[in-house]
């Protein structure tokens, strides 16, 4: 077929230092009113550059033209549909937004004295304790500042737990559905991965999570578990798998990635599980992807508490008349240790804190319920017509928030990979959803809804899907080489992980 670059593909993206002309100026400084000292009065000499650093110099229609350029090159969820399974991309109320902008929440210096920001640190206590009430768990730290980082917080949690006990455990069990940053956070943390098998309904395999403690008695540390897991199934089996992995001494993980499916329904405390991480750019409304920021909260058991990450934000009593104030507590001599500088990423507590209040109790169970219900809904679509043929679900019962296709029929029939299909549903308007994961689902395509998608937008989903597919039965090279209408076409996925271009040199 005959293939005519759009303006933004023909467009090659240029860099702000490429734009940059000397003594261009976006505004003209007035003069100081005070009498200028030497940089080195002020700064000690050794933090002194040996020379100025190099800025773009750029007048200001350019700088908001380059970032409007740069901004309208990327898939957003003001765009549209974004199913990226496990992701929960779901739309953030723009209240919040306005909230984490008001000047007390923006300009707040993260140097504070204590005694100056008690409004911040009310909010971020507040803040713990709505986390512990959902999590089922009395004790929370804000400190980790991803999903990924919450889960290293609570591996270090669990070798302090047990060095504590003089214990030297070195195994760490994890699912074959596992989430892939649990295996890195793992090997992060100094222990190694056992690998537990999946059962026929998508849940964990208990003889197999019987013989991995057999096999490896007295040294599993702990069991990194997802409930609902990445295939979207809720394991039934939870409450004697905490019994099994609690009598063999280990900790309980629960890797808060999939919380959206059961807020206000079921609670990891409630299951037995220790620690939680919560990814409040996930569940709790903070605009995520593209590196950050983000914020991964981990909730702990009693026996967990005193190696939490200090400081904690606590209240404490007030004396001579005066009520209770919040403070920083230091004095936790079995704790981890710090895990970030300051207290985390607080606009993301705010935004998180007013989704929270905003939605109140009866508010979080219902979005639950909806994500659940729309996941369903499209499961049962994508269930119907040449979908229901050449992707076949791969776990074929009633899923929570997401669930799992199986490209393996189409690539057979078709000659199409689900790579394939995720390309060509750009240029029908659509975020791909996650694909090749979990790993042991072939060809496999993860698909999230989220609970602030409209029937219609669902509808329009299954019937591009099913566009896409009687295309290809015609000619399948069309989405081969798909995608056409998006700034920049099919790159060469291996090379760009080989040999990526991360620097670019100055003149």
């Amino acid at each position: 077929m005959a293939l005519t670059e759009t303006p933004m593909q023909a467009e090659r993206a240029r860099t702000i230092y490429e734009k940059s002309k000397p003594g261009r100026r976006a505004a003209a400084l007035p003069a100081a009113e005070v009498p200028e000292k030497p940089l080195a009065e002020l700064i000690p000499e050794n933090l002194l550059r040996a020379e100025p650093p190099r800025l773009p110099e750029i007048a200001e229609p350019e700088i908001v033209r380059h970032y409007n350029r740069l901004s309208r090159r990327n898939f957003d969820l003001d765009s549209g549909f974004y199913p990226l399974g496990s992701c929960t991309m779901k739309h953030n109320p723009r209240l919040n937004e306005r909230v984490a902008a008001l000047p007390g929440h923006a300009r707040l210096h993260p140097a504070q004295d204590p005694r100056r920001a008690q409004g911040a640190l009310e909010l971020m206590w507040l803040l713990q304790e709505s986390l512990s009430e959902i999590c089922g768990l009395p004790h929370v730290s804000l400190q980790p500042s991803a999903g990924s980082h919450g889960e290293l917080a609570g591996l270090l949690l669990t070798r302090a737990y047990h060095a504590d006990r003089g214990e030297e455990r070195t195994k760490v069990l994890a699912p074959d559905t596992s989430h892939g940053t649990n295996p890195a956070s793992v090997t992060m943390a100094g222990y190694e991965v056992v690998k537990v098998a999946t059962n026929e309904q998508g849940g964990v395999e208990m003889d197999d999570l019987r013989a991995r403690l057999a096999e490896n008695e007295g040294e599993v540390a702990c069991l990194m578990l997802t409930n609902p897991n990445t295939l979207g199934v809720f394991d039934e089996n939870i409450a004697e798998i905490a019994k099994l992995i609690h009598e063999a001494g280990g900790t309980l993980y629960y890797d808060g990635a999939n919380l959206n499916a059961v807020m206000g329904h079921s609670r990891p405390g409630d299951m037995g599980f220790d620690i939680v991480h919560v990814n409040l750019h996930k569940s709790f409304s903070q605009p995520h992807g593209g590196g950050g920021p983000g914020a991964g909260p981990i909730a702990v058991s009693d026996r967990i508490e005193p190696y939490l990450p200090r400081p904690q934000v606590v209240r404490r009593d007030g004396s001579n008349g005066h009520g209770p104030f919040f403070d920083l507590d230091y004095e936790r001599p079995k704790s981890i240790g710090r895990l970030r500088g300051f207290q985390g990423n607080f606009g993301v507590f705010v935004r998180s804190l007013a989704y929270i209040l905003s939605l109140g109790g009866d508010g979080l169970s219902e979005a639950s319920e909806t994500a659940v219900l729309n996941a369903n809904y499209l499961k049962a679509r994508l269930a119907e017509g040449r979908a229901g043929e050449r992707l076949p679900i791969a776990f074929d019962r009633h899923c929570m928030h997401e669930f799992v296709l199986s490209g393996k029929p189409m690539k057979r029939d078709l000659g199409l990979a689900t790579l394939d299909l995720a390309k060509r549903l750009l240029d029908f308007g659509f975020h791909p959803p996650t694909v090749y994961f979990p790993l042991l689902v072939e060809e496999a395509l993860m698909v999230e809804p989220t609970e602030t998608e409209t029937k219609e937008s669902l509808d329009a989903f299954a019937e591009a899907i099913e566009k896409i597919l009687a295309e290809a039965e015609g000619d399948s090279e069309i989405a081969r080489i798909a995608p056409y209408t998006t700034p920049v076409r099919r790159l060469d996925e291996v090379k760009a992980t080989r040999q990526p271009v991360v620097r670019q040199q100055l003149d």
